[in-house]
């Protein structure tokens, strides 16, 4: 139960093709990844405040 085949892969995919449609999944996909790109750049802007405040307390 931990490990996934190829098969149950493949039956992965044969449903979430017959629930959304060819021609969803692109729109999909590219509302998934847009969104990851902006956590990854808002984690990456809340860092960077904390790294100057270190910089700035050893000063």
């Amino acid at each position: 139960m931990g490990r996934f085949g190829v098969t149950e892969i493949l039956i992965i995919l044969a449903v979430v093709l017959l629930l959304f449609g060819g021609k969803k999944i692109p729109e999909l996909m590219k509302g998934l990844g847009s969104g990851i790109k902006e956590f990854k750049n808002a984690a990456k802007d809340d860092n960077q405040p904390a790294v100057k405040k270190e910089e700035e307390e050893i000063k």
